[in-house]
């Protein structure tokens, strides 16, 4: 091949990327999308877990649609009241001060306590348990299956199977609600971070019937909801709820809770 081919060919290739750099360039002028100043800085102030925990398909998700007024400046979890205050610098509002919520599982029947109709062996994940005989192995029907499913949904390490059922760290919990969403016996619930008292059982069961299958169930015995001073408390489906809104945290109900499940 001649030093003039080779010249030639050069020169082509040369003009033809020059042709397609200066079109690509037209294009992305035409094209491209106005990015909001204010939704590039939101996105530099939320923390970037990308937990999901806001509803929203990761950080810039909830960036963009707090920009767009679709959300609210304090939407973020995990961020919490620091990061919408910036948040709310940003967006020119004040952020308005929620209160902080952990995760809660409404659920007290460890190995010791809770019976089991038979011992399990195979896979072991809480949502695979609608396959298998009575669902799970536990007696109870509303406990907790303990083969973490929610462990393994958060992003935070803040649960942890102990003794056979979740726990929640709360001082590691940022209320994401990854682990709500993953729990099949739906036991976990957000509540209160400064939540005085709460109740660790869920089963709808009658009170005979409690009894058979967990030592620390709730019986449904009305005692709590006679004595509260607040009327916080209530039996609804032969288990025990408390209104957070009305509770004083005066303790009474966890006095007179013969299975001592309200802490």
């Amino acid at each position: 091949m001649s030093v003039t081919a080779i010249i030639t060919a050069a020169i082509v290739v040369g003009c033809v990327g020059i042709l397609i750099g200066f079109f690509l360039g037209i294009a992305g002028e035409k094209f491209k999308v106005e990015v909001d100043e204010r939704e590039e800085a939101i996105l530099g102030v939320l923390p970037g877990n990308n937990c999901g925990g806001c509803g929203y398909a990761g950080c810039s998700g909830l960036a963009a649609a707090i920009v767009k007024g679709e959300a609210p400046v304090n939407q973020c979890p995990v961020g919490g009241a620091p990061v919408a205050a910036k948040v709310g610098e940003i967006m020119g509002v004040k952020a308005e001060e929620g209160a902080k919520q952990v995760a809660f599982v409404k659920c007290a029947g460890n190995c010791e306590k809770a019976n089991r109709d038979y011992e399990y062996t195979g896979v072991e994940d809480c949502a695979a348990m609608a396959f298998v005989p009575n669902g799970g192995p536990k007696s109870c029907n509303y406990g907790c299956l303990g083969y973490g499913s929610c462990v393994k949904a958060c992003p935070f390490d803040a649960i942890h199977i102990v003794d056979g059922i979740a726990k929640v760290d709360k001082e590691v919990c940022k209320a994401c609600g990854k682990c709500v969403a993953a729990c099949p016996k739906h036991l976990i619930e957000l509540v209160p971070y400064d939540a005085k008292h709460l109740v660790q059982c869920s089963s709808k069961d009658k009170g005979k019937d409690v009894m058979k299958a967990c030592s620390v169930g709730c019986i449904g015995c009305h005692l709590c909801e006679k004595n509260c001073p607040s009327d916080a408390v209530h039996v609804i489906d032969n288990v025990a709820y408390i209104d957070q809104t009305k509770c004083t945290g005066c303790g009474v109900c966890a006095q007179k809770c013969p299975k001592k499940i309200i802490l």
